[in-house]
């Protein structure tokens, strides 16, 4: 099948010159912004030529330029091809500005205009490859999810990864901050070193600084003997400070000079040691406000945030929750020697519908009282805690191709987990065959069902 091109012009001489010009495509045509923008929608070309003089201002580019900015907020990925007049570079390069792939300056030359539609399209079709190996690749080892929320985390995750870039953790309590540090530090070159992990709100603020800092003997009442820090036993590896929201603003700087100098001093100590080791924090708290209402140092948090990353709570996680809960399930069930081997209808609906307020430690939580109570193989909405609700979805989406797309590939998650895996029972409880399941695992780039991952 050739792809399509939508060519937005209102000369007709030039619509009919394309036309025959470009006779490997599938070429459409506009000569408006209205009819441009209908085109758009309903064909999604992969790329676009734009004459920016159109009407009703056609000795202008004033059209053509708004045109250029719908086109492109609808569709971002869409490669642009402005045809200017010939005097008319100023323009040109104002449309490059805005996001257009290339420019073209009349007299149309039909080589040379199929050159550029080529080579648009090829970067068109690469950039979706990108993105499609991106969802499918196996990202870090001990997250697990496959909605877009923790997708999009993870990839930042494993950019920072092998880098010694402070990281600062955000969300709220249970989505799993410690894990993700864990996880930074196992794809770090550091993995083979320490990870060392203390909770700043767990420590009384009169023993925290000797905890991380370490103290010399005699330093108070009961230091019978030297003793090293939490931050020194990290030396080569990575200190992870969770809840340093809840850091004592007295410790703040001497945390700040630490990791700006990166020597300590112990507690009843003299001299500095140098200390290499990468630092991630993480807190549930609104650091910002703090900083504002002067509970949090300013320089401090900038030092530790250099790049923050914000973890979804499990409510925005959808498709991910049956997946945690068959993880969990399988981990109790052997640790706890139980019965229980799956969930019911009215189990998975209860879950889907449930809000998570403690997020996966929530999560956790629940599973393991319902492994342990279950009188069956089968786990009930009762034995979780929960109550069986009606489910109610809705979609602002207004494309109807990807409202469809949205909701089938939605589908086939959602059986395929409740089928545990089984690509046969997927496609029984989808109601299609299993060779339309296949073609439409294939057509929604749902490659990671194939692998099991």
């Amino acid at each position: 099948m050739s792809d399509t091109i939508l060519v937005v012009d209102d000369d007709l001489g030039i619509q009919k010159q394309l036309k025959w010009s470009l006779t490997d495509f599938n070429v459409v045509f506009a000569d408006d912004r209205s009819s441009a923008i209908a085109q758009l929608r309903r064909f999604e070309p992969k790329v676009v030529t734009l004459d920016l003089g159109l009407p009703p201002d056609p000795a202008n580019a004033s059209e053509g330029l708004k045109t250029l900015e719908e086109i492109l907020a609808l569709a971002p990925n869409t490669k642009v091809i402005v045809v200017t007049g010939n005097n008319d570079k100023e323009n040109a390069l104002k449309a490059i500005d805005f996001g257009a792939y290339d420019f073209y300056q009349k007299p149309i030359d039909s080589d040379t205009i199929k050159l550029l539609i080529n080579r648009a399209l090829n970067l068109a079709k690469l950039e979706d490859e990108n993105r499609i190996l991106a969802k499918t690749r196996p990202a870090m080892g001990r997250i697990i999810g496959n909605s877009d929320a923790i997708q999009t985390v993870m990839r930042k995750a494993e950019k920072i990864a092998g880098t010694d870039i402070s990281t600062l953790l955000l969300g709220e309590s249970g989505t799993g901050k410690e894990v993700f540090a864990r996880t930074i530090h196992e794809h770090s070159p550091r993995k083979d070193q320490p990870f060392v992990a203390i909770n700043c709100a767990s420590i009384p603020e009169n023993l925290l600084e000797s905890e991380l800092f370490g103290y010399e003997k005699g330093a108070f009442t009961g230091a019978n003997k030297t003793t090293v820090g939490k931050i020194e036993t990290a030396q080569g590896g990575t200190l992870f400070l969770d809840e340093i929201g809840d850091m004592p603003i007295g410790l703040q700087a001497k945390m700040l000079r630490f990791l700006q100098e990166r020597v300590i001093e112990r507690v009843g100590g003299r001299n500095e040691i140098p200390v290499d080791i990468r630092v991630i924090c993480a807190t549930h708290r609104d650091i910002q406000t703090m900083v504002g209402e002067e509970t949090f140092r300013e320089d401090l948090f900038y030092r530790i945030g250099e790049i923050p990353i914000n973890i979804p709570p499990l409510r925005e996680r959808e498709q991910d929750i049956v997946l945690l809960a068959r993880t969990f399930l399988n981990q109790y069930r052997e640790e706890f020697n139980a019965k229980a081997k799956s969930f019911s209808d009215g189990a998975i609906r209860a879950m889907l519908a449930h809000r998570w307020p403690g997020n996966i430690r929530e999560l956790q939580n629940k599973l393991k009282s319902a492994v342990i109570m279950a009188e069956g193989t089968v786990i009930q909405a009762d034995d979780l805690g929960l109550l069986e609700p009606s489910e109610d979805f809705a979609s602002e989406i207004l494309n109807l191709r990807e409202v469809r797309e949205q909701a089938e590939s939605k589908a086939i998650r959602k059986a395929y987990q409740r089928a545990d895996k089984n690509m046969s029972k997927t496609a029984e409880l989808l109601g299609v065959t299993r060779p339309t399941l296949y073609s439409l695992i294939d057509k929604y780039h749902l490659e990671d069902l194939k692998t099991g991952v």
